[in-house]
């Protein structure tokens, strides 16, 4: 108990049993005035010491109650990976699977990353490590990080693409040049076809089977592989889980699948329209603004709530009620309820019993300014 004008500890109990509490209340025959969270027990024991006392709903324990609402709801509801419509801006995930194939250019990463503000958990997301792996990274002194390694697959990808379109660029000229296709043919040593080929304006140097997968023994156990990396699961730890289930691989193999999907999703996720954002990201927005979460971008933000109409519809449902409770508008709090009622998520719907339990007190902490601010964390 707190005296509100002086900022100072008047009593303290150690129960939170309904009679104990009114007991103790009936203690302070003078009280006008009682701020407490949601609990019924604290209800119960104010209306039955202070009948007559005005009792006030604490707001920030409403916004807590609710905000856990949907946070639940997206963790009980989405995948560790949600796949939405490519937008035109680039995201942080997507870009750390373009451009941290090798472990230096993670490294780095990793220290861009940290001093921009981002925690070692959110770091962690997005290279799809544990956290213990990114501690190691930071502890790296930047003059320390190794230079960049490419994939020896990919570099000599790489190098082949160069190759031919230099070769092609030449074909192009001498054709230009007035030489027929014959005496390209026998001056490069490609047959005629080739050379056509070559010509055609759509012809494409790289290969369709490049960056194709193929069935292995990773091939049943993908899916769940990215889900736990995404959740911070070591290597080894993923390899224990499908092992038990059939896997017949090796450790090392998982973490190569891992270093190609990577790469891949740079060819693949990009052409086929789709972006990745994390589930933790979506838990994120509940608790803050969108130019506050740095996992996602303002056009990947509008994407998401396209595809998923509920998520926008939650979001605004939390924001209008914080608006409310600051509001001095205690009127608008029926509207609220209802619209909040057309969500048919069972925790939502037990928050708004409570809310309609504790209906008065609630509308009074729009109306007051009285809070726990002042109880919570206090030490003697």
């Amino acid at each position: 108990m707190i005296d509100w004008d002086t900022h100072r500890i008047i009593d303290m109990i150690p129960s939170r049993d309904t009679n104990t509490v009114s007991q103790w209340l009936s203690t302070y025959p003078n009280i006008e005035m009682i701020s407490r969270d949601g609990a019924s027990g604290y209800a119960s024991a104010s209306t039955k010491a202070h009948p007559n006392a005005i009792q006030v709903t604490d707001r920030f324990h409403l916004l807590k109650n609710l905000s856990e609402v949907v946070d639940r709801y997206i963790k009980n509801t989405f995948p560790s990976r949600v796949e939405i419509a490519a937008s035109t801006d680039v995201s942080e995930e997507m870009k750390c699977l373009y451009d941290t194939a090798n472990r230096a250019q993670r490294i780095r990463y990793a220290h861009a990353k940290r001093a921009e503000g981002l925690t070692i958990q959110e770091i962690a997301y997005l290279l799809h490590s544990g956290c213990k792996t990114i501690e190691k990274y930071l502890a790296i002194p930047e003059n320390e990080i190794p230079e960049d390694r490419h994939i020896q697959r990919e570099r000599q990808h790489q190098e082949a693409v160069k190759h031919k379109e230099e070769e092609i660029s030449d074909i192009k000229q001498m054709y230009k040049e007035g030489m027929c296709i014959a005496e390209i043919a026998k001056a490069t040593h490609h047959t005629p076809k080739t050379v056509e080929a070559y010509l055609d304006p759509n012809y494409s140097v790289v290969s369709g089977h490049y960056d194709r997968k193929r069935y292995g023994k990773m091939a049943a156990y993908e899916k769940e592989v990215i889900e736990m990396r995404a959740a911070g699961r070591t290597y080894t730890e993923i390899y224990d889980t499908i092992k038990l289930k059939g896997y017949s691989g090796t450790v090392a193999a998982i973490r190569m699948y891992m270093q190609k999907e990577r790469v891949h999703a740079k060819s693949v996720k990009r052409a086929e329209g789709k972006d990745i954002v994390h589930r933790i990201t979506l838990t994120q927005l509940v608790y803050h603004k969108l130019e506050e979460v740095k996992l996602i971008t303002k056009g990947q933000y509008e994407a998401l709530l396209r595809q998923y109409p509920e998520l926008a519809g939650l979001y605004s449902l939390i924001k209008e009620f914080h608006e409310i409770l600051f509001s001095k508008k205690a009127a608008n709090l029926n509207g609220w309820v209802k619209k909040a009622s057309l969500f048919a998520i069972p925790e939502l719907q037990t928050f708004l019993g409570g809310l309609n339990q504790d209906c008065a007190a609630v509308r009074n902490a729009i109306k007051y300014d009285y809070n726990n601010g002042l109880a919570e964390g206090r030490r003697v």
